[in-house]
């Protein structure tokens, strides 16, 4: 698992995306979020203490009250462009399914851990400049290459339909017109 040192939240043409970055890992991994998440992760991340609790700090206080604690967040997996995400407690109740959003959101208030799955970064993770920009363009012969060891590995793990897009993609961008 990497271990997310750098959280942010961003607003692009497509909405709202939350951008994790590990310590040591060049790639940042963007998860487009709903308004109210961004405003909520937005709100930890700037200090802002509303006056009275929003759903997540709500969240975070049952689970206290409860007599657990939220030690980790877990992006997961991506299937069929969906990112999962878990909840790790303290104690052996095990591990919670949780959408990226409200997990990241739970993680901020709790002072938790996240972590991405290796897998999902090398699969969905880019390379950005330092305004957040994608950094500067692969050649056609590199991303090739890039993919045929996603296509192995999605194989590998018998994700078959990664397979096959990432097949479709390859077949793409080794056309000759």
């Amino acid at each position: 698992m990497i271990l997310i040192q750098s959280l942010r939240v961003s607003l692009s043409e497509m909405g709202f995306a939350v951008l994790l970055r590990g310590g040591g890992d060049p790639r940042t991994l963007p998860i487009f979020i709903g308004n109210l998440e961004a405003q909520s992760i937005a709100m930890v991340l700037d200090g802002v203490q509303p006056p009275r609790p929003m759903t997540h700090d709500l969240m975070v206080r049952l689970m206290e009250q409860a007599g657990r604690r939220l030690t980790r967040v877990e992006i997961c997996a991506l299937r069929e462009n969906t990112f999962f995400a878990k909840l790790v407690l303290e104690s052996d109740d095990g591990e919670i399914d949780a959408r990226p959003s409200d997990a990241l959101a739970l993680a901020l208030r709790a002072k938790a851990s996240i972590y991405v799955a290796p897998e999902v970064m090398e699969t969905a993770g880019l390379r950005l400049d330092d305004a957040g920009r994608p950094g500067k363009p692969e050649s056609a012969q590199s991303r090739v290459e890039d993919l045929k060891r996603k296509l192995e590995k999605a194989v590998e793990d018998e994700r078959y339909e990664d397979a096959a897009r990432l097949r479709d993609q390859i077949q793409k961008l080794t056309q000759t017109n």
